[in-house]
């Protein structure tokens, strides 16, 4: 059984759920394939329980995702019936726009926030569920439960609106939209805590293994391909890493770690002392990085 303070978030994010479906016209869920997309399509599944999740899942695929990731995503939509819809900027594509070569920056633009601009506006879809928590960074600690887009999907954190006894005001106008974030007021902590207790699959990556690295900008990044080229002074070594947040796998550093079980990552999450976004590169591009990428459209 859940402990007391899960069971209240668990609750909220189904209500959360059940409102914005009966709300909007066109729901979908943005998956990323971690930790918070698992519980998050754990909990819809409960949500509407024992009819099929009522709207499909979105994958915004840069190309640039860790295989085990892709091979999770796929394992996952088959053995849950998921209608799972993979959207890649094919713009982007014939740019040769990739993370290496083309920045981190202008990769994310690109590959991520205009791509997902993209699949929304081409199905459709009046709100979107994400995965973000207000713990996570800054910018996204300034997020309402249901943050409200403007035409153009642009974020602007002065023109929210007030979510005062959880009552959220769901109107909108054609063209406007509504990202929903049902896990904000979770901690990293509380969804490893559900994750051990409702036996939630996740990507392999997350626990600590043996696995090929290289030192590079002051992050530890997995070579998980050929298409990651070598510096002069860079030497792969064998390191007993894991991933605390998952994204494009040159921008996404591991920490050393020695958890190879869910127990293991709770009890590291415990004395933990720094966020998991230290991980994302792309955190880092530019002062109030995170925060521009919001305002232009970004998860």
């Amino acid at each position: 059984m859940l402990p007391k303070h899960l069971r209240r978030l668990e609750a909220e994010s189904i209500e959360i759920m059940r409102d914005v479906v009966a709300e909007f016209k066109r729901p979908v869920m943005l998956y990323s394939i971690g930790k918070d997309s698992s519980v998050m399509l754990h909990i819809a599944i409960k949500a509407f329980y024992p009819a099929k999740v009522p709207f499909p899942l979105l994958h915004v695929d840069t190309t640039w995702k860790f295989r085990e990731m892709i091979s999770f995503r796929d394992a996952t939509a088959r053995r849950l019936g998921l209608d799972l819809i993979v959207h890649v900027n094919k713009e982007g594509i014939a740019r040769g726009i990739n993370p290496i070569d083309s920045g981190s920056a202008l990769h994310t633009q690109v590959m991520k926030t205009d791509a997902l601009k993209q699949a929304l506006d081409l199905h459709g879809f009046d709100a979107a569920f994400g995965g973000a928590r207000r713990d996570e960074e800054k910018s996204r600690a300034k997020e309402r439960i249901l943050s409200f887009r403007s035409a153009g999907h642009v974020w602007d954190p002065r023109n929210q609106r007030p979510e005062l006894w959880s009552l959220f005001n769901t109107r909108i106008r054609q063209g406007e939209t509504m990202r929903v974030f049902a896990m904000s007021n979770w901690t990293e902590l509380d969804v490893w805590e559900y994750i051990m207790l409702e036996k939630i699959p996740v990507v392999p990556l997350y626990f600590a293994k043996q696995r090929p690295i290289v030192r590079r900008n002051g992050a530890t990044i997995m070579i998980d391909d050929k298409r990651l080229p070598l510096n002069c002074d860079e030497t792969p070594e064998m390191r007993m890493i894991r991933f605390r947040t998952l994204g494009c796998y040159p921008l996404s550093g591991a920490i050393e770690s020695d958890a190879t079980t869910i127990e293991d990552i709770v009890a590291e999450m415990q004395t933990a002392t720094v966020s998991e976004r230290q991980g994302r590169l792309i955190d880092t591009d530019e002062a109030a990085s995170m925060e521009k990428k919001k305002r232009e459209g970004y998860f």
